[in-house]
């Protein structure tokens, strides 16, 4: 999908090697324009200025107390997850 745009992804985590824990991803999170987090079915676009930072954190931290995977970060904007619908429509 991302080769089809020509999208060029500039660097690449391993999360199984590099975790990323609650107070590293809200460093991170906290400073966007809007964050775009995938559920299941159900897709969540927050705006961590306006949004409660502990339900941003209950949406994309996984199981393993880590930053859900996969994680982009275009510019200022994340998304969190995967769900093929997010994915084209954060993509146009």
């Amino acid at each position: 999908m991302l080769d089809a745009k020509k999208i060029t992804i500039k660097e690449v985590v391993e999360a199984r090697k590099q975790k990323i824990e609650a107070d590293a991803a809200w460093n991170l999170l906290s400073k966007a324009e809007s964050i775009t987090v995938s559920r299941g079915k159900k897709i969540f676009t927050l705006n961590p200025k306006t949004a409660d930072k502990m339900d941003i954190l209950a949406l994309v931290m996984g199981p393993s107390g880590s930053l859900k995977a996969p994680a982009l970060r275009e510019g200022n904007r994340f998304m969190v997850g995967w769900n093929p619908d997010m994915y084209a429509q954060w993509l146009g």
